[in-house]
């Protein structure tokens, strides 16, 4: 036996800590994926006026999809998935697209389209070894930097209590958002050893606590969830539009930028390196799979979960040991419904006081993957253009009102197309001078000016 198998490091990889060390450490990825999990599918189930049956099945074949994804990317099966410390499930960043087509064409039309897009995601690694170098520091970091930035507004949207949330806004929800992030940062800063490593847990056990006596915390989803139900094939039919392929294929595309982004993240932010040609196929490949397959269950598109990078980027804790268990339960809590209850029980206010600190350490990822290469006057237009159109059209969507429709989706949707597009275009063709380059230009100029100024003279 090696010594890599023997490790019991939370820092390591292979590492296979004692369980009472991995568990609270997984709780946390785990309370940080699984409201997104379950909020994207009843999103979709909105916009197609599913019955309830549907509802169901959507949440939970998504918490399954999350559970197997993220496995996958751990431990690998041939060429498919990174084996590296991250967490993927069903992603918000293709509600906008997902809303449009169901809306039109219902859940059916969602996951014929999927197929399309999964396909597309595993044409992308495939190839990916040969654009590879479309995607240097300079643009990975300035789409996990938007990827951060534009996580801001659901994290308030939480600590306020949530977009639909008849008491949004309240001093009360706003109170225990900011109780629960104090309570991370002064466990984050003061705590020493593991309680140290376990500080976002730390914050939501006291909001949550606090949140029953405020009488904020609503037991009924426990109650009414069943015990056991499994899964089966084909619950849905699959119907093929050519309008919702062509915008899921954009989006499936798009989306592989971000998975980029977030694998890039976690190498850097985590383990002090950059991400392996290997690594990037083999999660674009596992993620396009999964997408595929998860089509004709029912499970919809999955993606790399950006606050839970900022989590690993945080805490330094890399063991897949830590991350398996939070994949086993989403399985459990799939099959097992009133463990998935559980967790939704969790207010709004506590989630977004406890995240909003993840988002943060997402963007100073980005700014760190930016900063490894030198800030010369093309890559700062790289990374400020990029940054002030992609953020600035999330602010202003209305700007974008005279689009066609479905342009108006892919663009408007998600601020990270927008960066990608802008970035990976002025990487192209914006001369590549170093910052010695730009220095003699400089030089040259002055040189020039003043042998002009003397001559007149």
């Amino acid at each position: 036996m090696t010594t890599r198998n023997r490790s019991t490091s939370l820092f390591d990889f292979y590492g296979r800590p004692p369980i009472l060390k991995a568990l609270p450490l997984s709780l946390q990825h785990i309370l940080a994926m699984m409201m997104g999990t379950v909020t994207v599918p009843i999103i979709v189930v909105g916009a197609v006026n599913a019955s309830l049956d549907e509802k169901m099945a959507l949440i939970q074949i998504a918490l399954i999809a999350s559970g197997i994804s993220t496995l996958l990317q751990l431990y690998c099966i041939g060429r498919m998935g990174a084996r590296l410390p991250a967490i993927f499930g069903v992603g918000f960043a293709y509600v906008p697209t997902l809303t449009a087509i169901g809306a039109q064409y219902g859940i059916s039309g969602i996951l014929g389209a999927q197929v399309a897009g999964g396909l597309a995601m595993m044409l992308v690694a495939l190839f990916i070894r040969h654009i590879r170098g479309l995607f240097t520091p300079v643009v990975a970091g300035t789409v996990v930097l938007v990827i951060g930035l534009s996580l801001y507004d659901i994290a308030i949207n939480y600590m306020a209590g949530g977009v639909a949330s008849s008491s949004r806004g309240s001093l009360l929800n706003w109170g225990i958002a900011i109780i629960t992030l104090l309570v991370v940062l002064g466990v984050s800063h003061f705590a020493r050893g593991f309680l140290q490593l376990a500080s976002i847990i730390c914050g939501i056990g006291v909001g949550y606590v606090l949140s029953v006596f405020c009488g904020l915390v609503d037991f009924s989803p426990i109650a009414a969830a069943p015990w056991f139900t499994a899964p089966s094939p084909m619950q849905f039919e699959l119907e093929f539009h050519t309008a919702a392929i062509i915008s899921m294929v954009i989006i499936c595309v798009i989306n592989s930028v971000q998975t980029i982004g977030d694998l890039s993240a976690t190498t850097v932010g985590a383990m002090n390196r950059e991400l392996t040609d290997r690594e990037l196929s083999g999660g674009l490949l596992g993620n396009g799979v999964c997408t595929l397959l998860g089509s004709f269950f029912g499970a919809l598109p999955t993606a790399s979960y950006s606050q839970n990078v900022g989590i690993v980027a945080m805490t330094k804790v890399i063991s897949r040991f830590v991350l398996a268990l939070a994949a086993g339960f989403m399985l459990v809590a799939g099959f097992i419904p009133k463990f998935g209850a559980l967790i939704t029980t969790i207010p709004f206010p506590v989630l977004g006081g406890a995240t909003i600190i993840v988002f943060g350490m997402i963007t100073m990822t980005g700014i760190k993957l930016i900063t490894k290469e030198e800030m010369s006057s093309r890559n700062v237009t790289i990374v400020s253009l990029a940054l002030a159109l992609s953020m600035g059209i999330y602010a202003v969507p209305d700007a974008i009102e005279q689009f066609p429709e479905m342009l108006k989706l892919v663009v408007g949707g998600s601020p990270i197309v927008v960066a990608a597009f802008v970035a990976i275009v002025l990487n192209l063709v914006l001369p590549k001078k170093t910052l010695a380059d730009e220095e003699q230009e400089r030089l040259q100029i002055e040189m020039k000016m003043n042998g002009e100024s003397q001559a007149s003279r």
